[in-house]
């Protein structure tokens, strides 16, 4: 099953362009939460509401976060990252050098205060 949470848009008519688009992919044991776009304040709080909303709901399933579709992830957005990766552990689905810099920050804990970064 498939779902598609959030697909945010800015401009007008034939401007419009995706900011960003969030999608979840549930399995018998697997979750995918699928970003897509500019993941980027004020937008960015789309992902925490998605990643809030499905939190509760993971029980034993093992969760992916697929950021192949990124293109750009401000400081929040990393932070958001390294705060799921270190509640569970979920693996990240990167292809290019900088989505590969965005999973391995947040499993290093992206920065965060928590690591002693600043």
């Amino acid at each position: 099953m498939a779902l598609v949470l959030a697909l945010l848009f800015v401009g007008r008519g034939q401007d419009r362009k995706t900011m960003v688009k969030i999608s979840v992919q549930e399995t018998e044991n697997f979750v995918t939460l699928k970003v897509e776009g500019r993941a980027a304040e004020p937008m960015v709080c789309e992902l925490n509401r998605a990643w809030q909303d499905l939190a509760p709901s993971l029980g034993s399933k093992k969760l992916s976060v697929d950021l192949r579709g990124v293109t750009f992830m401000d400081t929040t957005g990393r932070h958001l990252l390294a705060e799921i990766h270190d509640k569970t552990g979920a693996e990240f689905l990167a292809d290019t050098p900088m989505t590969k810099y965005f999973a391995e920050e947040a499993m290093q804990g992206g920065g965060t205060n928590s690591k002693g970064k600043g």
